[in-house]
């Protein structure tokens, strides 16, 4: 195994611009990541955004996995080619059959503009007092109904070619703070967490999510130290998720650049502690420098067995079995 190429496949990089420099081509071929993110500062249009793909695939020589923030409402990258729903609390008010049609109608237009996953829905249980950067991204504050609109907004993106994303395990709805800028703590515990805020990531496993998406926050509450966020714990991302709740397909970090994680070491160093706690997919959504460095961190980790192989293999095939099924076999 090529260790140089082999870990681009725990990354997912963004950058800044509507187009690639010689800098950015650069820090690609030296990155080798295997998935893209997009925001509204890449793309100015369909066309665009088609010329900025094939772009990113001609500096690597291979098709990336392409994802996007397309939860409706406030949180909607692109300006055009797409219909622009309301946010989830709202849409949700109509029932699950309206939400699923707009996850059928939101498939059809990402792949037409060549997005393969949709980090969807938000199955965060919203708590009343909570910090807004939830609010009505949520479904609301019944457990059961996000559960049951989640499955739906699921069903109707995967059924029609792309894949979905239950965010933030294991839960956001009680956070007192932004994590875009401070590392927050939800003081809850267990009792609370599984009878309220693990019931729409059961349901969305159930229906079988191809992706999770996990938090920048601490739970002292679940015997987590109390500076650890859930991005680092092995015993929350390999222990519940993965084996406890039995969900096999690819767990994502939110973005590492995040403010939550800025005085806990290097982005580098994030990198590793998210993949040691079980991650496959670290975001790194803007800096294509700090996403090499990362990469670099990985190599290293990985040469001297503080990361192990056969989790890197793990998250190869849970890649390669995401590309099976929502990468469709064209150019």
């Amino acid at each position: 195994m090529n260790l140089q190429t082999a870990v681009g496949a725990h990354l997912v990089v963004g950058f800044a611009g509507t187009a690639l420099t010689p800098d950015s081509i650069k820090l690609l071929s030296q990155i080798q990541p295997q998935s893209l993110i997009l925001f509204s500062r890449n793309v100015e249009s369909p066309t665009h955004l088609c010329e900025l793909l094939q772009q990113v695939k001609g500096a690597l020589g291979y098709r990336v996995v392409v994802m996007v923030d397309h939860e409706g409402g406030r949180i909607i990258r692109f300006g055009q080619g797409v219909t622009r729903f309301a946010d989830a609390f709202t849409a949700g008010q109509a029932g699950s059959e309206s939400v699923e049609q707009q996850g059928a109608i939101e498939a059809a237009e990402l792949q037409r503009l060549g997005v393969h996953l949709n980090l969807a829905p938000c199955v965060d249980v919203l708590v009343p007092g909570a910090d807004l950067v939830i609010g009505d991204r949520s479904y609301g504050a019944d457990p059961n109904r996000v559960a049951t609109l989640a499955v739906a907004r699921i069903r109707g993106l995967q059924a029609n070619g792309v894949g979905a994303c239950a965010k933030h395990f294991p839960g956001l709805g009680a956070v007192p703070k932004d994590p875009h800028r401070h590392l927050p703590t939800i003081e809850l515990e267990w009792p609370e967490i599984e009878q309220v805020h693990l019931v729409p990531f059961r349901a969305s496993i159930k229906a079988r999510v191809a992706t999770v998406m996990s938090s920048h926050v601490c739970y002292p509450g679940l015997g987590e130290p109390v500076h650890r966020p859930a991005t680092f714990s092995s015993e929350l991302i390999h222990g519940v998720l993965r084996s406890r709740l039995g969900f096999s397909g690819l767990i994502l970090t939110d973005d590492v650049e995040m403010g939550a994680l800025r005085h806990l070491g290097t982005l580098g160093e994030a990198a590793v502690q998210a993949v040691a706690a079980g991650h496959d997919l670290v975001l790194v959504c803007s800096d294509l420098e700090q996403a090499r460095q990362a990469a670099e961190q990985l190599r290293i980790a990985y040469e001297h067995g503080r990361l192990r192989l056969t989790d890197l293999e793990a998250t190869q095939a849970r890649l390669s079995k995401f590309k099976q099924k929502f990468l469709p076999d064209r150019p």
